[in-house]
C-alpha cells in the first residue's frame, strides 16, 4: 500500500512538474520590412510555422520597420541583448568587418538564388560564413534571397559598352567601385531622391530593386528601359541570432527555426521569380524594353567585378577567406576561370 501511494505521489508530481520542464522561449527579432511588404507578410508565416511546429513552445515577437533601433544597428542590438535575432542583412555590417560584403551582396557573382544558396549549404559557405558571425558573438541561421535586381534606365543597357558614361543612382560601397571600373558614373544618393533625379535628368538610371518591386515603385512610369533578368546585384537578407541565445536553445528548437527559415527563404525566391516574370510580360506589353545580357556580356561584367572583389578581399583575413570560398565554388559552377 505504501508503495502504491508513493508511486501515485511521484506520478502526480511528474504531471505538475511537466510544464515547468518545457523550455518555453520568446525570441525578439527585428526586420527592416513593413508588415504589408511581401517579405513582411512571409515573415508572419515564418512566425506561425515556428509556433505551430513547436506546439506553442516558441513565440516570436517581431519588430517590423526597424521599430526598435535603426536597421544598421539591429546586429549590435542582438549582440548586446536588446534583441535576440537580426532579420535584416549582412551587407549593413561592412563597417564592422569588410567580409560582410561577401555574405550580403557578392555583386556579379552568382546568376540565380539557387546557385547562391547552394554555395551556402553545399559549397562550404555555411562554415566559412559562420566563423565571421561567431567572431561577433552571433550565429548565422540562414539567408533569404529574392533574386537578381534590375536597373531602370532612360537609355538602352544592352551590354557592357552601354555602361560607359551612364549616370545612375548607386548604393555606397563595392557597387560604385565595380561600375567606375567599367566606365559608368555611379552617384550615391538617398533612395527617396531617385524619382526627382530621373525626371530632371540628373541621372540616366537607378539601381533600386528587383523588376516587380521597381514596377511597384513607379520607376518605369518615368523611364522605358530595364535589365531583366538582372546580372549585377543579388542581395541576401539573413537571420542571425545572439550566439548564447542560440546555444541555449534545445536541439529541437534550433531544428524548428532552421527548417522554418529555409521554407521562408525558398518561398521568397520562388514568389519573386513569379512576380518578376509577370512584371516582365506587363512591361513588354506597355512598351518598356527589357535587356537580357548574353552569357558573354555577363562574363565580361563578372571580370570587371572581380577587380573590386580582390580589393575587398585584402581588407580583412575573414574577407580573404570568404572570397576564396566563393571563387572556388564559382569556378566549380563554370562562372569564373580557375
Amino acid at each position: 500500500m505504501k508503495l502504491k501511494t508513493a508511486l501515485m505521489t511521484a506520478a502526480a508530481a511528474a504531471v505538475v512538474a511537466g510544464p515547468a520542464l518545457s523550455q518555453e522561449l520568446t525570441l525578439r527579432m527585428q526586420t527592416h520590412y513593413a508588415t504589408e511588404h511581401p517579405t513582411g507578410q512571409m515573415l508572419a508565416t515564418f512566425i506561425d510555422d515556428v509556433q505551430t511546429m513547436s506546439g506553442g513552445e516558441i513565440a516570436i515577437e517581431m519588430f517590423y520597420s526597424s521599430s526598435v533601433v535603426a536597421t544598421v544597428e539591429t546586429f549590435d542590438a542582438a549582440i548586446n541583448g536588446i534583441l535576440d535575432c537580426d532579420a535584416t542583412g549582412g551587407a549593413y555590417q561592412t563597417g564592422k568587418n569588410p567580409a560582410f560584403q561577401f555574405v550580403g551582396d557578392i555583386m556579379g557573382g552568382y546568376e540565380t538564388p539557387w546557385q547562391q544558396y547552394s554555395w551556402l549549404y553545399y559549397g562550404d559557405g555555411y562554415a566559412a560564413a559562420q566563423e565571421l558571425y561567431n567572431a561577433q558573438g552571433m550565429q548565422l541561421i540562414g539567408w533569404a534571397i529574392y533574386g537578381q535586381e534590375s536597373f531602370a534606365s532612360s537609355r538602352p543597357l544592352a551590354g557592357p559598352e552601354d555602361l560607359v558614361g551612364w549616370k545612375f543612382r548607386s548604393p555606397p560601397g563595392m557597387e560604385t567601385e565595380i561600375f567606375e571600373e567599367l566606365g559608368a558614373s555611379p552617384i550615391v544618393m538617398d533612395f527617396t531622391e531617385i524619382f526627382t533625379a530621373l525626371e530632371t535628368g540628373i541621372i540616366d538610371g537607378a539601381d533600386a530593386s528587383g523588376l516587380a518591386n521597381n514596377v511597384g515603385l513607379g520607376l518605369y512610369d518615368i523611364v522605358s528601359h530595364a535589365t531583366y533578368p538582372g546580372f549585377h546585384s543579388m542581395p541576401s537578407d539573413h537571420l542571425a541570432c545572439n550566439q548564447a541565445v542560440w546555444e541555449g536553445m534545445t536541439e529541437q528548437q534550433r531544428r524548428i527555426i532552421d527548417t522554418a527559415w529555409q521554407k521562408l527563404s525558398f518561398q521568397i525566391a520562388l514568389a519573386n521569380e513569379k512576380n518578376n516574370a509577370e512584371a516582365a510580360a506587363a512591361l513588354t506589353a506597355a512598351g518598356v524594353t527589357l535587356h537580357d545580357w548574353s552569357a558573354e556580356d555577363r562574363a565580361a561584367f563578372r571580370v570587371g567585378a572581380q577587380v573590386a572583389w580582390e580589393d575587398w578581399g585584402t581588407r580583412s583575413p575573414e574577407a580573404a577567406a570568404l572570397l576564396a570560398s566563393h571563387k572556388a565554388y564559382l569556378s566549380q559552377l563554370g562562372l569564373i576561370g580557375e
